[in-house]
This record gives C-alpha cells, structure tokens and sequence, in this order.
C-alpha cells in the first residue's frame, strides 16, 4: 500500500503503482474480507487504484466476472 496519495502525484509511477496496488489487493481478497481491519484496507486499495486511474486519466477494462 502506497503510503500518501496527494494531488501533486507523478502519473509516471502509475504503472508500476497500479501494478502492486493491484497485487495486495487480490492478496487480501483471497484472504478473510469479513474481517474488519482486512476489509478497511481492501477499501484504501480500492481507493488508491481509483484515486491513480483518475488523477492520471487511465481507462480501464472493467472485469466482469
């Protein structure tokens, strides 16, 4: 998990940032989201993936399951 996100975030790191946000998350998935401390950082990985796609204007895929 990146540790700040502010306004004045580099779009250049995006891939490589999307890249292990996207990692934990799917690590923290396939672990017990019931749990309340595992469930809040799934949702600041939600937040941080989306935050990036949308200050750095990236269109993504949606998947569907």
């Amino acid at each position: 998990m990146l540790d700040n996100l502010e306004s004045n975030y580099n779009c250049a790191n995006a891939g490589e940032d999307l890249h292990q946000l996207k990692q934990e998350l799917a690590a923290l998935q396939g672990k017990h989201p019931e749990n309340p401390k595992s469930q809040q950082a799934i949702n600041r990985l939600e937040n941080q993936i989306s935050f990036i796609l949308n200050k750095c204007d990236i269109n993504q895929l949606i998947e569907s399951d």
